[in-house]
């Protein structure tokens, strides 16, 4: 494969009819938002194309599309029922012991009181001790420092997402 050829993925994405790749975008980022304006930018020559569009919609994000986007992830420790995608990128969590389980349980309910939504963190990689740990030191932020910190995570959560889906055959 030469560098200036699509790879077979993001081929196939960029030739999914609107409706499907808008389904696709909205499954790896729940903002109608940031789903509309990639959708909008296609088709990508290059996966780092399709990745700088996600990361400048992320950055152009209101106060409530982050909020849209925020409300499709359960809460560190609580994947969701039957969601492959929910249950691999909090991989860290599914071995902890009762007590990390329940101290997360106990943070997440604080940190959801004191900013009004799920607490939210590229889990990819980490373990239930380090996401724990991020809760800690994160729930004493100002809500303007959480937002730009919430904003940060979904775009790496998003680009993780965005590789699964232009992945190669």
């Amino acid at each position: 494969m030469t560098s200036t050829s699509t790879p077979p993925g993001l081929t196939r994405f960029n030739a999914l009819e609107e409706h499907a790749a808008f389904a696709a975008l909205h499954e790896a980022c729940a903002s109608t938002a940031w789903a509309r304006r990639l959708l909008a930018a296609r088709p990508y020559p290059t996966v780092d194309t399709l990745y700088a569009a996600s990361d400048a919609a992320m950055a152009e994000l209101t106060t409530a599309d982050l909020e849209e986007a925020m409300a499709g992830h359960p809460p560190i420790g609580r994947p969701k029922e039957g969601d492959p995608t929910s249950a691999r990128e909090q991989r860290g969590m599914a071995g902890a012991s009762e007590n990390l389980r329940t101290e997360m349980l106990e943070l997440n309910l604080a940190y959801q009181d004191r900013f009004g939504h799920v607490f939210l963190i590229c889990a990819t990689g980490r373990t239930g001790e380090q996401m724990r740990d991020a809760v800690r030191e994160r729930i004493g932020n100002s809500p303007e420092q959480e937002r730009e910190i919430v904003r940060t995570e979904l775009g790496k959560i998003n680009r993780i997402r965005l590789a699964r889906l232009v992945e190669e055959d």
